[in-house]
């Protein structure tokens, strides 16, 4: 069997979902092929090639896959299967993963595998359905294999100690009248919620801006990102960019808190994998407290400056 991993990067460098992506890969196979389509992603190429087991990497480059609009990743990773007739092509489940996934699959006439979790054998896995809250062991027919990862669910591989052969892949993208024209990213300081080791999260308890505030005081002493469920997001509260759940990211942090997140089926859908959850809710019978691994029933406008100054005290004595 031979796998082609589509990489997920900004030209410049991989991101780190790619890394837990090949690991599924490796699962499956152990000769792995990275395909990078971009403008100027000479960096990103570099990396893959370095990563620890990596047989080859395709290179797609060009004007028109500058930001990888899915219609031309779409027609690259054609051109990719085309040449390797690969057993299983590979997606991150991220953005533009979840956008070229169902295109390549439709392309080649299978039905696609959704966010898988786990690899049992060459064509069984398991994924969460029911908003997580079901992990489920599905087999396909499908040839060839056409799956996203769910990155959290997977270790990353080494990035480095890797040397694999460069080539360039001859793709024509058709022309179907899209093209990029701008991208607007939000301004900030903190960790990406997607990579963060610690992730502060919100929910409708904290009611207002006044009480995000108090959260985003707890993120900055914490070094955390930020994040959040959708009703505050609904509510105007807070960016689209930091939804936590099902509609929104998935994260896996070495430490999730949760403050005045009650803990529905959806929200937990995106967090669940967290290493150490830490709920705060004043109501004990909450759901978020059925997996966190410390709960604290309370007022969370009286634990949040408790757990800030606890934190301080703790610099201090270091």
């Amino acid at each position: 069997m031979t796998i082609l991993v589509i990489a997920e990067h900004s030209d410049a460098q991989l991101k780190s979902s790619t890394l837990n992506t090949l690991k599924a890969a490796f699962e499956l196979g152990s000769e792995v092929d990275v395909l990078v389509a971009g403008q100027n992603c000479e960096g990103a190429v570099k990396q893959a090639a370095s990563v620890t087991g990596v047989h080859k990497v395709l290179v797609a480059e060009g004007e028109a896959f500058n930001h990888c609009l899915p219609e031309a990743l779409t027609d690259a990773v054609l051109a990719a299967q085309q040449a390797g007739s690969y057993s299983h092509i590979l997606f991150t489940a991220g953005t533009s993963g979840k956008a070229a996934m169902p295109r390549t699959a439709a392309k080649l006439g299978v039905s696609a595998l959704t966010e898988i979790a786990g690899v049992i054998s060459a064509d069984t896995f398991k994924r969460y359905i029911y908003a997580g809250g079901v992990l489920a062991t599905v087999k396909t027919s499908a040839t060839p294999v056409v799956a996203s990862v769910r990155a959290t669910s997977f270790e990353a591989v080494p990035a480095e100690g890797g040397n694999a052969a460069v080539e360039k892949l001859s793709v024509t993208p058709s022309s179907r009248g899209f093209k990029f024209v701008s991208v607007e990213e939000a301004a900030s300081d903190r960790p990406d919620l997607l990579t963060a080791k610690r992730v502060v999260a919100g929910g409708r308890g904290l009611f207002d801006e006044e009480g995000f505030a108090a959260l985003d005081k707890l993120a900055e002493k914490m070094g955390a990102a930020l994040g959040s469920t959708r009703a505050v997001v609904d509510m105007n509260l807070v960016p689209s960019e930091t939804q936590v759940g099902q509609t929104g990211k998935t994260v896996h942090p070495k430490i999730y808190v949760a403050l005045g997140i009650s803990g529905a089926i959806q929200h937990k859908a995106g967090m669940q994998d967290s290493e150490c959850i830490i709920a705060v809710n004043k109501n004990d019978t909450a759901p978020i407290f059925e997996i966190a691994d410390y709960g604290i029933c309370g007022d969370l406008f009286k634990v949040t400056p408790m757990l800030i100054e606890a934190i301080k005290a703790a610099k201090a004595a270091k």
